[in-house]
């Protein structure tokens, strides 16, 4: 495939204007269908709120809720408009919210009312709490001096909150030929997005993505799926993840495919949402799949017109993919392997993969994606069929991590190669496998966690001395956090105080699930301590205490 040059914005309208009349999305909760026609007249009457209300060309706007339909217009809207869409993480509590929105200069936050009883306003109030005296669109914070309005996507009204409506209405102020004028503005190497992914600093990165690498990796994650017109693909994985807004979204959109969206996940209304839409495409993380597969009324669905999808964000049994194959129909699913930094699909299967190959590996490198496979001591190349860090070069390497020079240099080299961290082997036919992290990232159920972070947090505790936390292996998750503390001299703690402390303060899924007090770490002669023996240690504590 030849790179497009191309905008967002420009893909939209190449859509609407080949098939105006297949629907773009579906909410089936909700009743709502769009063609693409519409969604590209919708998506230029909120670029124009979005010019309207004050964003300027490369301004930064944060967009915090689970897959609302706000959120899909605010990213092809923005895409048209010159917005850097900045995605929030659904499960952020106040410091992580605080960090994101500071470090990112987000002068705006889009965001839903809550998600999963945690109260968003509540929170952002936490975080701003000038916005309940602020004056709409003249927010003055002591923490974010960036910070200028916040949106919320209903009209329920809140102190220094725009409402959706209002926000909608200042596209009036903004004549077709101002629009256009900014429309045309836009160049592909323009940076649209940026998302925040957790580093080994203990502080999440923010991975700047321009049109030409989410355009490209939508494009050709599609092309390797056959997606067509024609194709329906439910999309339950949330937005703020490349595999939402990449390989959700920008995969259907460039090949004028219908986008069937669920708010969130939950196993019986996916089921029903495939049967009742006649899905053609299915995307998940194994443990979506894992629970489609085991609800007690899977057998009362039809999920025969499935034929494809991606089953993403951790290693997947071979048995779960050959009954998503045989049972749910879905017979050229695909999996996928990347990571933000490479927006993020570096190799997938294909649909004509033998099955051994399709759960054994994550497929060969993608059309204009070179892969390399070298010795993280001597950077040289390594012989084919041994082990050593996967790097990439291509159209889709990130433009870099905003304001961190230092992580952008250490993670991209002079030749333009990014080095992932992961383990990889090639076998003699191209196809890679991933049998390992250089670093100690843990991947809960598609998360991916960086210890360092959760043991900063703990850090803060007035009772913790040290702390290391560790991956143990999981049946459901895959891994599960389990972290070793060492009490200060006279203090006592039990797990259960922890995980309190923990509550409303970080991520549900970045609290150890396993939590042990122990007065020493396994050490090595220079004073290093070794990971890998706690993890042994871990694994044996984890079998005896399931929580």
């Amino acid at each position: 495939m030849e790179i497009l040059h191309k905008t967002v914005g420009q893909i939209v309208k190449e859509q609407a204007a080949k098939n105006p009349e297949t629907e773009a999305y579906v909410y089936p909760e909700h009743g709502i269908r769009k063609t693409y026609k519409e969604f590209d007249e919708e998506t230029d009457r909120l670029a124009r709120a979005f010019i309207g209300i004050g964003i300027e060309k490369g301004e930064h706007v944060a967009i915090w809720s689970d897959n609302k339909r706000e959120w899909l217009l605010s990213q092809f809207a923005t895409g048209k408009m010159g917005g850097v869409l900045v995605t929030v993480n659904t499960s952020y509590q106040s410091s992580e919210l605080e960090y994101l929105l500071n470090q990112s200069d987000a002068t705006t936050l889009i965001l839903g009312e809550e998600f999963k009883g945690a109260n968003y306003i509540e929170i952002l109030n936490t975080v701003c709490p000038e916005l309940a005296t602020a004056e709409k669109g003249h927010i003055q914070s002591t923490k974010l001096p960036h910070f200028k309005r916040v949106i919320v996507m209903s009209d329920n009204k809140y102190p220094g909150i725009y409402t959706w409506s209002e926000f909608e209405a200042f596209a009036g102020s903004v004549s077709e030929a101002e629009f256009k004028e900014r429309f045309d503005s836009m160049k592909p190497d323009d940076v649209i997005n940026i998302q925040y992914t957790s580093g080994t600093t203990g502080f999440p990165k923010g991975v700047m993505l321009t049109h030409l690498n989410v355009v490209n990796n939508g494009k050709l994650v599609g092309d390797t799926m056959a997606l067509t017109e024609t194709d329906r693909l439910c999309i339950p994985v949330p937005f703020f993840h490349c595999f939402g807004c990449v390989l959700g979204t920008m995969a259907a959109v460039t090949h004028s495919t219908t986008m069937v969206i669920a708010e969130q996940f939950e196993p019986k209304r996916v089921l029903q949402m495939v049967q009742d839409e006649k899905c053609t495409g299915l995307h998940g993380v194994p443990t979506m799949f894992i629970a489609e597969l085991n609800h007690p009324d899977f057998a009362m669905f039809d999920t025969s017109t499935l034929r494809t999808g991606i089953m993403a964000g951790s290693s997947c049994p071979i048995e779960v993919m050959k009954k998503v194959i045989n049972e749910m129909g879905a017979s050229e699913i695909t999996i996928a392997y990347g990571q933000t930094e490479s927006s993020p699909v570096i190799t997938q299967t294909r649909a004509d993969d033998e099955i051994e190959k399709r759960v054994s590996t994550v497929g060969k490198p993608h059309t204009g994606v070179e892969v390399k496979i070298i010795d993280p001591a001597t950077r040289e190349e390594v012989e084919r069929g041994l082990p050593g860090e996967l790097c990439t070069r291509g159209y889709h390497v990130m433009s870099g991590y905003y304001k961190n020079e230092d992580a952008t240099k250490a993670a991209i080299d002079s030749e333009g190669w990014l080095h992932t961290g992961d383990i990889a082997i090639e076998d003699e036919e191209g196809y890679i496998d991933i049998t390992g992290r250089i670093k100690d990232m843990v991947i809960r159920g598609g998360e991916n966690i960086y210890p360092r972070e959760v043991e900063e947090f703990l850090y803060q505790h007035p009772s913790v001395l040290d702390v290391q936390v560790i991956g143990v292996p999981d049946p459901k998750y895959g891994e599960e956090l389990m972290a070793w503390i060492i009490l200060k001299e006279g203090e006592k703690l039990n797990a259960e105080e922890l995980r309190t402390y923990c509550k409303g303060k970080i991520s549900h899924h970045k609290i150890p699930r396993y939590i042990e007090f122990t007065k020493e770490y396994p050490m090595t002669a220079s004073g290093k301590i070794q990971k890998f023996k706690l993890r042994e240690l871990s694994i044996e504590h984890s079998e005896k205490t399931k929580v």
